[in-house]
């Protein structure tokens, strides 16, 4: 299955500040050490990529109506983040887990593989190696299981 990282901030009910966070106990890891990463660009290619990637979730009427609404600056950040450890770039992932950050979105198959669709065409069009973007696909898909809810 295709992995569907939708928005790691997208729940509309704020968290109160002394609220436990539930992170994700352990991001998945593409192999290989750095070199996807770079060939993401880094962390300048990592924003790039999502500013393209929300851009292109707005427009889709099957993604749109999860991000709309929602802090698009704060998902893209988080995702950046969420990448940038995936790729074993130096960063910290601050968001909640995937199941916390979907609960009650009701994410369905059809926006699952539309979001994915919509990435692999902004990958494509920022020329990112096809094998590195498999690597970053692979290594997201287990998170399907906490996303699609519907």
């Amino acid at each position: 299955m295709l992995p569907f990282f939708l928005a790691l901030a997208l729940s509309t009910t704020p968290v109160a500040a002394d609220a436990p966070v539930d992170h994700y106990p352990t991001l998945p890891h593409v192999h290989g050490g750095d070199h996807t990463y770079t060939e993401f660009g880094g962390k300048d290619g990592l924003t790039a990529l999502m500013d393209d990637a929300m851009n292109r979730w707005l427009v889709n009427p099957r993604t749109r109506p999860f991000f709309e609404h929602a802090d698009q600056a704060r998902i893209k950040h988080l995702l950046v983040q969420q990448f940038c450890v995936v790729l074993n770039g130096p960063c910290t992932y601050e968001g909640r887990s995937m199941a916390e950050s979907h609960r009650g979105l009701q994410v369905t198959e059809g926006a699952f593989y539309a979001l994915v669709e919509e990435l692999q065409i902004a990958m494509n069009q920022r020329h990112i190696p096809f094998p590195a973007q498999n690597r970053l696909l692979a290594a997201l898909a287990p998170m399907h299981k906490d996303i699609v809810t519907k």
